[in-house]
């Protein structure tokens, strides 16, 4: 018994410190806040009483003694402490929430039959006497006590119906009644079975989420970096949605007028004829290549070809090239 109070009076010491990690239960207040629990109470209760116990002792005290060792009865409230978080009942509570209108069912059917049942062997057997020659069924109460027995399969056998249409009720009234008082347990057997596949199967989903997640992102970026021209960047260009010359009073000059002038001040500036095509790359820095991809050159033929003309934007496919300046280049 000392090795008890010892230890679950440690118990309390240890969790009423260790209650401090979460932020509403820190400081003094924190530390009473959690005291007040009912769970902690229960504690404190059983702990202290079993302390009175051990330094009292009976001496003599008997009633006393006695007093203090009935409030030791709280210890069997320490098996509570098996389910702290209660999962338990909560999953008692949903299966009894699903299935409530089957066991309501069952339930109601059932005491009716009790109650009619039990009222009609009264009838019948409120004038009989048995062996002994007293009245078994001398109250409605005591066919009742009788129903309930009869229901529940028990059988105590303390009261029997003497007569034979008291015992042609009896017989009818248990396989009925018995066989909807029955029900529920059926009921909620299944329903705790089909719970727990389920929970077992939500468990199982939720281990695959982040795989399949992680599987999604790998593929989608081998994908981007495989394929960079038709995953992730694609350049658009898109038409101005409206005329704004309409909207202007004085008039601008149309936009393929400005860029054939700015096409052609360019390679003039470059030295390209009207029929060339290539256009050398500046070479601004070479610190990031070898020297033999010093004098690479590219073509815009491959450009002007990609290009696919809708009314609404202009859809732009590059091919491959390898670039031989840096980004900002």
């Amino acid at each position: 018994e000392i090795v008890l109070v010892v230890f679950f009076g440690t118990e309390y010491v240890v969790r009423l410190w260790s209650a401090g990690c979460r932020s509403k239960y820190v400081g003094i207040w924190g530390r009473l806040r959690f005291a007040r629990k009912p769970i902690s109470i229960i504690d404190l209760i059983v702990v202290v009483a079993s302390m009175i116990v051990l330094c009292v002792g009976s001496k003599g005290q008997v009633f006393a003694t006695s007093a203090i060792r009935g409030i030791r009865f709280l210890q069997i409230l320490r098996m509570l402490h098996v389910d702290r978080q209660g999962g338990t009942w909560r999953l008692l509570g949903s299966v009894v929430f699903i299935h409530r209108q089957e066991l309501i069912t069952t339930l109601y059917i059932g005491f009716l039959g009790l109650i009619f049942s039990s009222y009609f062997v009264y009838l019948a057997e409120k004038d009989a006497v048995n062996e002994s020659g007293q009245i078994e069924f001398g109250s409605y109460a005591d066919a009742l006590w009788w129903g309930v027995v009869t229901v529940t399969t028990i059988g105590y056998g303390d009261k029997v119906p003497q007569t034979w249409i008291g015992k042609t009720i009896a017989s009818c009234f248990s396989v009925f009644a018995i066989s909807f008082f029955a029900l529920p347990a059926g009921i909620l057997g299944s329903g705790f079975a089909l719970k727990v596949q389920q929970k077992q199967r939500q468990k199982h989903f939720n281990r695959q989420i982040p795989a399949a997640a992680s599987l999604i992102q790998t593929a989608w970026r081998c994908y981007a970096a495989e394929n960079p021209d038709s995953s992730t960047w694609k350049i658009y260009i898109r038409k101005p949605a409206r005329n704004y010359h309409l909207l202007s009073p004085s008039p601008k000059p149309k936009k393929s007028v400005m860029v054939k002038k700015k096409k052609f001040k360019l390679e003039k500036d470059n030295g390209v004829g009207t029929g060339d095509k290539t256009l050398t790359v500046p070479h601004i820095t070479y610190d990031h290549i070898t020297e033999e991809r010093k004098a690479d050159q590219f073509s815009i033929d491959g450009y002007e070809n990609s290009v696919k003309k809708s009314p609404s934007s202009l859809e732009v496919n590059p091919g491959h090239f390898l670039r031989t300046n840096s980004f900002a280049e």
